[in-house]
């Protein structure tokens, strides 16, 4: 089963700047996103719901220090990305 990942106008600012500061990261960010368009809930994801504020998104992870917040809409198996950056980044939003 299979995912279309939706990358907004503003994700794509987002993760262009994220790519910019943490070139190093590009291959772990790229097995993500791969990953989740594959299976959402696979564990190595770390996938959680999130509270307050931003209850309405899932937080995945690339690594311990890194996330990736979005929305997500199994029903018509669209996952909308939201944001990328380190946790205290995208908790912020």
């Amino acid at each position: 089963m299979s995912y279309t990942l939706i990358f907004t106008d503003s994700y794509k600012k987002r993760a262009k700047r994220f790519a910019k500061h943490h070139p190093e990261l590009r291959e772990p960010y790229r097995k993500t996103l791969l990953l989740l368009a594959h299976n959402p809930y696979h564990l190595s994801l770390r996938a959680h719901s999130l509270k307050g504020k931003l209850s309405a998104l899932h937080s995945i992870s690339i690594n311990l220090s890194y996330r990736i917040t979005l929305e997500m809409i199994i029903t018509d198996k669209e996952i909308i990305l939201i944001n990328v950056g380190s946790h205290d980044d995208v908790y912020q939003s």
